[in-house]
């Protein structure tokens, strides 16, 4: 049979009689009005912390904290649109990389500086030997201007909030940079001069890919939001010189063929395997299709 619990230890008081109260366990030197409702010892006000029922002392209330393991799962679960805000942050920290390098590049009305000719894309650094195929993802996070990254972080900030939590974390990531290379496949396609950049390529992608999957809903896109921003900037990409037409409809297209299988809807099911295929071999399409073009 087992055996009741001990009593708590006694508290030290001071004087005696039956008004005394016992002292804090911290502080022998204060009066504790009330005790811990998980150990019972005494305690003043400074010693308890509020708990979901009662008070507890500081170090009940510190045993009860759940390990750094247990917390950092806990703030992981919480983060739905993670891969969103890593994204932006890495436009962000490429965009400080510029600016830093040269302040003139933060109006964006200036000529191209030294560090966008690093990261920008065009065909000449492809060809003649020099094959910096790393352009192909750098011009992708490269902005002209702090307008430019506004925008560009704005519509992929919404758009992150719409699409990461249905798809996933890997599979948004997927789409995002099927996206992005499907976009400088189409600036490639494209041609031009100038030097190319900016996130738009993928946020186009992005844009596409959620109107494909509404539509596939049975939702109407131009009685949405969505339906209108999208028809809007693919105005403003033709109607404004300057805009890479190449960029953007390269993007919306690959994010709509992404779209068609990773957002197909429930009544018309597609195998698991192919949502994380199909971006996974826009990508890579994209990537054989601008070496193509370049050579």
């Amino acid at each position: 049979m087992s055996l009741p619990p001990p009593p708590p230890p006694a508290q030290p008081t001071v004087g005696a009689g039956a008004g005394t109260l016992p002292r804090c366990y911290r502080h022998p030197d204060r009066e504790a009005g009330r005790s811990c409702t998980r150990c019972g010892k005494s305690a003043c006000s400074e010693c308890l912390v509020q708990a979901a029922v009662g008070s507890h002392c500081v170090d009940c209330a510190k045993a009860a904290r759940p390990d750094v393991a247990t917390r950092a799962k806990y703030w992981n679960a919480r983060q739905h649109t993670l891969v969103t805000y890593v994204l932006m942050g890495i436009n962000f920290a490429v965009f400080l990389y510029v600016t830093i390098a040269d302040p003139a590049s933060l109006g964006g009305r200036g000529g191209v500086t030294q560090a966008q000719f690093d990261l920008g894309l065009n065909e000449f650094f492809l060809t003649g030997g020099r094959s910096e195929w790393y352009r192909l993802v750098t011009s992708g996070f490269l902005h002209f201007g702090v307008i430019h990254l506004a925008f560009n972080m704005l519509m992929l900030y919404q758009l992150g909030q719409l699409l990461e939590r249905p798809l996933g974390r890997a599979k948004f990531a997927l789409l995002y940079f099927a996206a992005l290379l499907g976009g400088s496949f189409g600036v490639l396609i494209a041609g031009g001069q100038g030097i190319t950049g900016g996130a738009s390529g993928a946020v186009f992608g992005l844009m596409a890919c959620a109107a494909i999957g509404l539509q596939r809903q049975g939702v109407n896109i131009m009685s949405t939001g969505l339906g209108t921003t999208l028809l809007l900037n693919f105005f403003i990409t033709f109607a404004i010189p300057g805009i890479s037409i190449g960029g953007h409809v390269g993007g919306a297209v690959a994010g709509a063929i992404c779209g068609f299988v990773m957002l197909a809807p429930r009544w018309k099911p597609v195998p698991s395997w192919a949502k994380w295929a199909t971006p996974a071999a826009v990508a890579v399409i994209s990537v054989l299709g601008s070496v193509l073009v370049v050579g």
